[in-house]
């Protein structure tokens, strides 16, 4: 039985369905929540922010990448809580502020003017540090913390049927968050940016009652069994049910699995970011149009749709050894690719190598985690890996942005992601699943 029953509306065991499927759209919102704390939902605030703010757009970057980076170094804790506090009161916490944080940041100018008058100082020092702890509860609270509860939640209820739940999930989550930049736009063309953050504020905090209602920790508190399997005598599950060793954090750590899948996964956040940020820059080095540079998006995110779907859905029967190769595979031709633009194989293969590895990235970020380490520590993992992404985006624009600056060309880092990407082949043929 849970430990705290309070506020249940009705019982996981009483519901005409298995509560997983319930869960599973519900964790889906909640990961679409996290759109506020996203790179995608910040960005289209940029110009309007900056220009309100009177930062630059290296000031107000940089802002966000400080802000970024403290998010990622502090994220592990959050991992600790879900264990510990379980997912619904970890997801409430976290979607609260990122509500408050949000109608903060429509304040965002007042606030600065207001702290130059109490301060009697005129200086961008202050919408600039203003903005850097804002960009960090934002980032902490929605990219972090809301992201890996509630996909957490939905993995924890789940076993042999983690890939085709994870399949549906993650094509909802894909389409909600290409269509985030169009929504937001609306409202801000609507209503002027201040609206638009106060209106996503109403909504997240609309959201938090489905959390906090309908979130539940894991089904065996509530007499169930991942994916709505029978309940057993105790001498039938020993029999039918395979013993999973639960890895601590500490125990994940020193297995190479860990290690060659996490950076796998950091590689891909860091690539996409860094080709996102820079990506009209990057194509005009070559002799592209803007046009052209915009182009890539949309074909590659069919490839990575499909790439998902497919693989979540062959996922509960197929070693996951096989997806880090394929995904290698496909950083590797985006590599490639990337460093040859100019060549007539230079696009496709930076679409079909982006498109791959940013399809494994849903699979295995989800998948990955509970099959390898087991469930009862799943907070904790996840939060430490959360923290490798987290750092990997933030670092990627400056690092795309200083090898142009150096070299006055954006090849080096195709170079150094083809010698990562070697380094991350050769060490994955042992990486076997510890269980």
């Amino acid at each position: 039985m849970p430990k705290n029953r309070s506020f249940i509306l009705f019982e996981p065991a009483k519901s005409p369905i298995f509560y997983g499927y319930i869960i599973m759209v519900i964790g889906t919102i909640g990961v679409f929540c996290s759109v506020p704390g996203q790179t995608i939902g910040v960005s289209v605030f940029t110009d309007p922010v900056k220009d309100a703010l009177g930062l630059s757009r290296n000031q107000f970057s940089n802002a966000y990448m400080i802000g970024t980076i403290v998010s990622s170094l502090v994220i592990g804790r959050a991992g600790v809580w879900f264990d510990r506090y379980g997912a619904r009161y970890v997801a409430f916490f976290a979607i609260q502020v990122l509500a408050i944080t949000v109608l903060l940041c429509s304040f965002s100018a007042q606030m600065s003017e207001s702290i130059k008058t109490l301060l009697a100082q005129d200086t961008w020092l202050i919408p600039f540090l203003l903005m850097t702890t804002l960009f960090f509860l934002l980032r902490f609270s929605g990219q972090g913390v809301l992201t890996m509860a509630s996909r957490n939640v939905i993995m924890i209820w789940f076993d042999k049927n983690r890939g085709k739940v994870n399949m549906f999930s993650s094509v909802a989550i894909s389409f909600g968050f290409s269509s985030a930049p169009l929504w937001i736009n609306t409202l801000i063309d609507y209503g002027g940016w201040e609206n638009a953050w106060r209106y996503m504020a109403f909504g997240l905090l609309f959201c938090s009652i489905l959390i906090y209602f309908l979130y539940k920790n894991k089904p065996e508190e509530y007499g169930l069994l991942p994916d709505g399997q029978k309940v057993v005598s105790q001498d039938e599950a020993d029999v039918k049910m395979p013993i999973y060793k639960q890895f601590t954090l500490k125990e994940a750590m020193v297995t190479r699995v860990f290690w060659m899948y996490g950076l796998m996964l950091a590689f891909s956040s860091f690539f996409s970011t860094g080709l996102s940020f820079h990506v009209v820059s990057i194509f005009a080095s070559q002799g592209f149009p803007k046009e052209d540079a915009i182009s890539i998006f949309l074909p590659g995110s069919v490839v990575a749709i499909c790439v998902s779907t497919l693989f979540n859905y062959l996922s509960d029967s197929l070693p996951l050894k096989s997806y880090l190769f394929l995904m290698l595979f496909g950083g590797l031709l985006a590599a490639i690719g990337f460093l040859s633009l100019a060549s007539p194989v230079g696009i496709p293969l930076l679409i079909a190598g982006f498109g791959i590895m940013s399809g494994f990235y849903a699979v295995l970020n989800a998948i990955a985690w509970p099959r390898f380490f087991g469930r009862d520590n799943l907070g904790a993992i996840t939060g430490k890996i959360m923290s490798f992404l987290i750092l990997a985006s933030a670092l990627a624009p400056p690092v795309f942005s200083l090898c142009f600056s150096t070299f006055d060309s954006y090849s080096l880092v195709g170079y150094l992601g083809l010698a990562f990407l070697t380094f991350l082949l050769i060490g994955s043929i042992k990486a076997n699943n510890p269980q």
